[in-house]
């Protein structure tokens, strides 16, 4: 999103959520290649991605069309050929009690570069102007360099949980590894779990002073569901006293990928 978008200050109490995970070893990759494989982006070894999300609350008794408009605006900036995914939408809830918002823009990039030159070409300057602008409350956007993301695009019907960590202030690289790390444990404790991107944030004018990040994708919202299940909940929380003396706040949304033919609603 662009720059000039305005980020209200805020704080969100730490809320018990399926969002921290123990602790396993995080392998950093190198610069990558990007694989078509039919209609599907794979990833070397050789790269990262670049991932970008941005949460936006829509203001209250908006009329529906103006929503259906900067949904609609925001999945054609996939024109623009800069992004290797891109899929903006409703989110399916909002875990967070201070942040409460409503709709979420996730997009990939090769680097840097192509997501600096998505954020100030005319097209989607227009969209941020005409669509979003002028309906929408508050907005948070957080970027990081993807340490496991094994596919670019992804398809329909996947479900996103997407949580964004607040440090405590003062804390040390040390204690922001052993943060990451906790979070890069997920996927090997939860096998529902298909992917998983966790990086440290470099936007952080646009992201309220949350520094780490992650995207867990899974087949679809019952996996989502098995997530939060009492069969989980004592390991989850098991896991969560390993870092909860370092972290101020977390805010985690769920989302779920439309199809292309529903992408407008």
């Amino acid at each position: 999103m662009s720059t000039k978008m305005l980020c209200a200050s805020a704080r969100t109490r730490f809320i018990p959520s399926f969002s921290l995970f123990p602790p396993q070893p995080i392998y950093r990759r190198p610069n990558c290649l990007i694989h078509r494989r039919r209609n599907h982006i794979t990833m070397s070894a050789q790269d990262q991605v670049v991932e970008h999300v941005v949460l936006l609350k829509v203001k209250p008794d908006v009329d529906s069309s103006k929503v259906a408009a900067m949904i609609s605006g925001l999945n054609g900036l996939t024109s623009l050929n800069l992004t290797l995914h891109l899929t903006a939408g409703q989110l399916l809830r909002s875990r967070s009690s201070s942040l409460n918002f409503t709709h979420m823009l996730h997009s990939r990039y090769r680097s840097k570069d192509d997501l600096q030159q998505y954020a100030v070409h005319p097209e989607h300057v227009r969209v941020v102007t005409e669509n979003i602008k002028p309906i929408v409350d508050d907005v948070m956007a957080v970027d990081w360099m993807s340490n496991g993301a094994s596919s670019v695009s992804l398809k329909p019907g996947s479900a996103l949980r997407v949580t964004f960590v607040k440090l405590k202030e003062n804390l040390g690289e040390n204690e922001k590894s052993r943060v990451l790390e906790v979070i890069g444990g997920m996927k090997d404790e939860f096998p529902r779990i298909e992917e998983l991107s966790v990086g440290e944030n470099f936007s952080h004018d646009r992201a309220k002073g949350y520094t780490i990040a992650s995207v867990a994708v899974l087949g679809g919202p019952a996996d989502l569901e098995a997530l939060d299940s009492n069969a989980n909940a004592e390991l989850v929380q098991l896991h969560k006293e390993k870092v909860k003396d370092l972290i101020e706040s977390v805010v985690v949304v769920d989302y779920v990928i439309p199809p292309p033919q529903a992408a407008n609603l």
